[in-house]
């Protein structure tokens, strides 16, 4: 346990470093790092890294390093500016324990900018919030992740044990980012994301699958459309089988832990949709994308046959698609979902931390969205504490994230570092 005189330090020396910390989430949130994107914003910080004397490791994601793990998900782009960064602290002596500190730098896309107040990556401050995209998912916690590591060291002190300041890709589609750096041997005994998480620690999380249905019509002039089959209608039916689906799979939340209590765990969406070719030609083809969530213990393989098998049963009551039946592609995440146990040293050691940072009971509860946590907890058998900052509007327009919550976050984990991995001079 530190002592409580150097608890009140730490949280000081986060607040004098505050300022600057906004300015570099500012900084971070003027790259539109959407997926392809993401090598300049990462470049950035490879840089501010680099600048404070860490050990610097970059890499493209490398499909064929990762494909055979368990934790992958099929991707049918390119990976060249899918870029890892990885900062490196090592101690004069190991006295304490490892730890990552974890972030995503891939954003969502941002959508019509005339939605928003003002241009999505232009980032501004009123009161108490920063706007942008990607300004709470999450580069708010790629930053606090350097300046909590910033504090203690304004104090003259370092982590005395290793710990990897981690920056990935491909979070928002795949997590394929953080599963290639526990590939490539980045482990800790301990891992730390600060995702927009409301001032609440992640208890369970669902798995998440992406696909896309490819529907073919018969293409006629529109005077003769009752010869033809569009495409785009015949997705209608599919469409309705899967939200059938996800209502039965909603049915088996009774009695599963953590998640009975929920309304509605399970989220299909339809997320994209494109067809037809000409306003007055019945459309020859039609896809939509999909993102649908699996229950922890769930094999992300057999949901993704009972989803075609769902998808097959459906075209087989129409005429048409009976004969030609609807291709399915998965193109995304393919993932399990987790739970993180209760009462692990790592989950007791924030607790303390977020307790003086805030001054209150920290608390968990469940999330229906995907996070990266599910790599560190099911393939490596480490305590993985999603714990962020408190926003608004994350995937929509006018994103924003509270910067008190964000100030007390960094606290939270600088003096987390300071119990679980203890302190040595500079």
């Amino acid at each position: 346990m530190l002592d409580s005189s150097l608890f009140d330090e730490i949280l000081a020396a986060v607040d004098a470093g505050f300022d600057t910390q906004i300015s570099l989430t500012q900084d971070l949130v003027r790259f539109p790092s959407t997926r392809g994107q993401e090598h300049t914003a990462q470049e950035f910080v490879f840089e501010s890294l680099s600048e404070r004397g860490y050990a610097m490791d970059r890499w493209a994601i490398d499909v064929g390093e990762i494909e055979q793990h368990p934790g992958f998900s099929p991707v049918k782009v390119d990976y060249t500016n899918a870029i890892n960064v990885v900062g490196t602290h090592q101690p004069h002596e190991e006295k304490g324990r490892s730890l990552i500190l974890n972030g995503h730098i891939d954003v969502v896309p941002e959508g019509p900018h005339y939605m928003w107040s003002r241009d999505p990556f232009d980032p501004h401050v009123e009161g108490d919030w920063m706007y942008g995209r990607g300004s709470a998912d999450m580069k708010a916690g790629l930053a606090a992740n350097i300046f909590a590591l910033d504090a203690l060291r304004s104090l003259g002190f370092q982590p005395a044990a290793r710990v990897h300041v981690q920056s990935v890709t491909e979070e928002e589609c795949t997590g394929n980012g953080a599963l290639s750096c526990l590939v490539r041997g980045y482990k800790a005994d301990a891992a730390i994301i600060p995702e927009p998480e409301d001032d609440k620690l992640v208890r369970a999380n669902v798995g998440v699958l992406w696909f896309k249905v490819h529907v073919r019509g018969a293409p006629v002039h529109v005077r003769d459309a009752g010869s033809g089959a569009n495409s785009i209608e015949a997705t209608f039916p599919l469409i309705a089988a899967l939200r059938e689906l996800e209502e039965n799979w909603n049915q088996e939340k009774t009695g599963r832990r953590y998640f009975d209590e929920l309304d509605h765990p399970i989220n299909f969406n339809v997320g994209k949709i494109e067809g037809g070719d000409w306003a007055s030609s019945v459309p020859a083809w039609c896809t939509f994308d999909c993102r649908i969530s699996i229950f922890p213990g769930w094999s992300p393989a057999e949901k993704a046959a009972k989803i075609e098998a769902c998808i097959l049963e459906a075209a087989k009551q129409n005429s048409y698609l009976a004969n030609n039946l609807p291709q399915i592609e998965w193109n995304g995440f393919f993932a399990e979902g987790y739970v993180l146990e209760e009462g692990s040293d790592a989950e007791l050691t924030l607790g303390r931390a977020h307790a003086k940072s805030y001054g209150k009971t920290l608390e968990s509860f469940v999330t229906p969205g995907y996070l990266d946590g599910r790599v560190f907890v099911l393939y490596d058998d480490c305590p993985c504490l999603v714990y962020g900052p408190y926003s608004e509007n994350i995937h929509g327009y006018d994103e924003r994230v509270s910067l008190n919550s964000v100030k007390r976050v960094t606290g939270t984990i600088a003096l987390f570092i300071a119990e679980w991995c203890e302190l040595e001079s500079i």
